[in-house]
C-alpha cells in the first residue's frame, strides 16, 4: 500500500476529502471501521466513496487551467521592472538563501507537537514554549536544539531535524522542500516551457526514490508508476490527460494538502516578473498530484514569488497572488480573511493565536491553513525578514514548508546583500538536496543557474 499508513488510515482520510467537496458520507467512518483490514472490503467502501456526487458542484473551482483564469481577478499579468544583471542576480541568490533560511528554522519544528498541539496546546504555544525555554524568545535565530521545555511539557523536536539546530547548523541539509526547487531548476533547464504534468512524473521517477516523497505525492509517484508500465519505454499516451487524473486522484486522500504549494518556487524563479507565467507552470506541475485548492495553492505561491523579485509591497504580493486563482474558490476566502486579521494586529503572538484559530479545522499540512499562515505573516512583517519568516514558523502547521515559503519570497524582494547575516553565514553556502548533481552543491550556483534559465525563457518571449 502507498505512503505511510495502510489502506483503513487512507479511506479515512478519503471521507474528510470527499465530506470538503460537498458529498454526503454519514455512515461511511463506521463501514470502514467494522471492516476491520479486510482489502476487499475497504476497497468496495472505497469505490462507493469515489462514486459520491457532491450536494452540488462547485463551480468556483475548476482543475483546468483555462476554467481557472476565467473565474480568476485582474491582475498585472507580467511585470515590468528594470533592474542591472548585479540586481537580478542578488534578488536570485535572495530566494534561494531565504528558502533554505525559512526551510532550515522550521525543520526541526516539524513534529506532531508543534505541528498539531498537544497537551490541549496550540502547536504556535508548544513552538512559543520551546523558544522560551532555551532563553531565545523572541525567535530572532535558528532553532535551538535543547530547551527546558522538553522535560517541563513534554515536547521534542524532530528527530531529522537535529543537523538544523542552532548549535549544529553548518549547511542547508536535505529536504523535499529544498528538492522540490532543485527539481523545478531541472525542468526548466532540460524542457524550458515545453513541457507539462507527464514529464514531471518521468522527472520524479528518474531523480526521486519511493521514500523521498509523501502523502499526495506518494500517491501519484505509485499510481503514475502503474501507467507507465503499461506503456514501455515512458512513453506518453494519447490518452494522458484522462489517466492523470486517476494518477492524481486514485487512493489519495491529500490531493488538496501543501504537496505542491511547496513545489513552485524552481519554476517561479524562472519566471521571476511574470506572475501568470509562473501560475502557469505550477499549474502544470500541481495538476500531476492534486487538484482544486491544492493546484490554487502552488498557483497563489508561484505568482507571489514571481513578483516579489519586482515588487516590495506584501500586502500587493498577496494580491498579486490572488489574481491567478479563482477569485471565489475556497482558498482565496480563506486567504481574504487572514490577510484582514493581519492587518488588524501589531502583535506577533495575537496573530498567530487568531490564524489558528481561524483554520484550525484544517488539517495541518492541508494547503489552506498554511498558505494562510503564509499570507498573514508576510502582510504583517511589513518587508522585516526576520519577522516574516519568524511568524510562518511560530504559527505551527507545516513549519519548515511555511519557513521556506515565506523566506523565498523575502529574499525575492529584499535581494540576498539585504539578508541578515546571521541567518546567512551559517549556511556556509552550501546545499544537500539527496539530487544527483546537487548534494553538495553551492546555493549561489543554484541561484546562478536559476537566473539563467530565467534570461533564456525571457529571450524566448
Amino acid at each position: 500500500m502507498a505512503g505511510w499508513v495502510g489502506l483503513k488510515d487512507l479511506l479515512i482520510a478519503e471521507v474528510q476529502q470527499r465530506r470538503d467537496e460537498a458529498c454526503l458520507v454519514e455512515g461511511f467512518l463506521e463501514r470502514i471501521e467494522a471492516s476491520g483490514d479486510d482489502q476487499t472490503a475497504l476497497m468496495a467502501i472505497y469505490a462507493e466513496l469515489s462514486a459520491l456526487k457532491p450536494k452540488q458542484p462547485n463551480l468556483n473551482e475548476p482543475n483546468e487551467l483555462a476554467d481557472i483564469r476565467r473565474l480568476r481577478p485582474p491582475g498585472p499579468r507580467k511585470m515590468d521592472k528594470e533592474l542591472s544583471p548585479e540586481q537580478w542576480s542578488d534578488k536570485f541568490y535572495g530566494a534561494w538563501l531565504g528558502r533554505a533560511i525559512g526551510c532550515a528554522l522550521g525543520k526541526p519544528l516539524e513534529w506532531p507537537n508543534f505541528m498539531a498541539g498537544s497537551h490541549g496546546r496550540a502547536g504556535w504555544e508548544n513552538v512559543r514554549l520551546w523558544f522560551q525555554g532555551a532563553n531565545a524568545w523572541p525567535i530572532n535565530d535558528y532553532t535551538p536544539g535543547h530547551s527546558t521545555a522538553k522535560e517541563q511539557y513534554g515536547i521534542d523536536l524532530a528527530s531529522w531535524g537535529t543537523e538544523s539546530t542552532r548549535e549544529r547548523i553548518a549547511y542547508m541539509q536535505t529536504d523535499d522542500d529544498i528538492r522540490y526547487t532543485v527539481l523545478g531548476l531541472m525542468m526548466l533547464e532540460r524542457k524550458g516551457q515545453d513541457w507539462d504534468s507527464w514529464d514531471i512524473g518521468k522527472l520524479w521517477h528518474e531523480v526521486l526514490s519511493y521514500q523521498q516523497v509523501c502523502t499526495a505525492e506518494t500517491q501519484s509517484y505509485l499510481n503514475f508508476s502503474q501507467v507507465t508500465y503499461h506503456y514501455g519505454e515512458q512513453t506518453r499516451p494519447a490518452d494522458w490527460e484522462q489517466k492523470k487524473d486517476w494518477v492524481r486522484t486514485h487512493l489519495n486522500p491529500y490531493r488538496e494538502f501543501i504537496g505542491a504549494q511547496i513545489r513552485a518556487d524552481g519554476f517561479a524563479y524562472g519566471a521571476a516578473g511574470q506572475p501568470e507565467l509562473a501560475a502557469d507552470f505550477a499549474w502544470r506541475d500541481a495538476s500531476f498530484s492534486h487538484v482544486r485548492n491544492g493546484i490554487y495553492g502552488e498557483m497563489f505561491v508561484a505568482a507571489m514569488i514571481a513578483a516579489a523579485f519586482v515588487e516590495s509591497d506584501p500586502l500587493k504580493i498577496v494580491e498579486i497572488g490572488l489574481s491567478e486563482i479563482p477569485a471565489n474558490c475556497r482558498l482565496a476566502r480563506d486567504i481574504h480573511k487572514a490577510v484582514e486579521i493581519a492587518t488588524q494586529t501589531n502583535d506577533q503572538l495575537t496573530l498567530v493565536e487568531n490564524i489558528w484559530d481561524a483554520f484550525k479545522h484544517y488539517d495541518p499540512v492541508h494547503t489552506n491553513n498554511n498558505a494562510a499562515l503564509v499570507a498573514a505573516s508576510l502582510v504583517f512583517a511589513k518587508g522585516d525578514f526576520t519577522k516574516a519568516i519568524s511568524t510562518s514558523v511560530l504559527g505551527g502547521w507545516d513549519t519548515d514548508c511555511n519557513g521556506a515559503t515565506v523566506g523565498s519570497i523575502m529574499g525575492a524582494s529584499l535581494g540576498a546583500k539585504s539578508l541578515p547575516s546571521h541567518w546567512v553565514e551559517p549556511l556556509h553556502d552550501t546545499l544537500y538536496s539527496a539530487v544527483i548533481g546537487f548534494h553538495p552543491i553551492a546555493i549561489s550556483e543554484c541561484a546562478r543557474r536559476s537566473h539563467d534559465v530565467f534570461l533564456k525563457l525571457k529571450q524566448k518571449k
